[in-house]
């Protein structure tokens, strides 16, 4: 995730894109790292695309007219805007967004049991799912 009064690939998008590179070392690690967007513009651009296969990325965006192809992505940005952004008239700053953002994303993966994971956070499974892959290497 990143903040950003601008939506241009050199902005917003590729932030967030280094911020997910850097914070997922273990599935980079694999060469199972998939990034799944929209048909957006900055998504498909030259300097996206080629960060991505840079780092080992697979690239996957969503089929045209399948309202249902990023539902998962489009509900967990509605709540965020619902539960965090609009549950003010106005922020003081951009800053004051970022550190929201910050707690908010925290809380969501660290804390805010998922009913789609079994009432577990989503840092627990990803923990679990580490273990089963470690475990699996050490016993091939």
């Amino acid at each position: 995730w990143s903040v950003a009064s601008s939506l241009t690939t050199q902005a917003l998008p590729m932030i967030a894109l280094q911020q997910a590179i850097t914070t997922t070392p273990a599935a980079r690690q694999s060469g199972r790292l998939v990034h799944h967007s929209d048909r957006g513009v900055q998504y498909v651009s030259l300097a996206y695309t080629d960060t991505l296969a840079e780092h080992g990325v697979a690239p996957s965006v969503g089929t045209v007219g399948d309202s249902y192809d990023n539902a998962l992505a489009e509900t967990v940005n509605g709540l965020y805007k619902a539960e965090l952004i609009y549950s003010r008239t106005t922020w003081p700053s951009t800053s004051a967004v970022e550190l929201a953002t910050l707690e908010w994303v925290s809380w969501w993966n660290r804390q805010r049991l998922h009913e789609a994971l079994d009432y577990r956070t989503p840092a627990e499974v990803e923990a679990a799912y580490d273990q089963s892959q470690a475990r699996a290497l050490v016993t091939t």
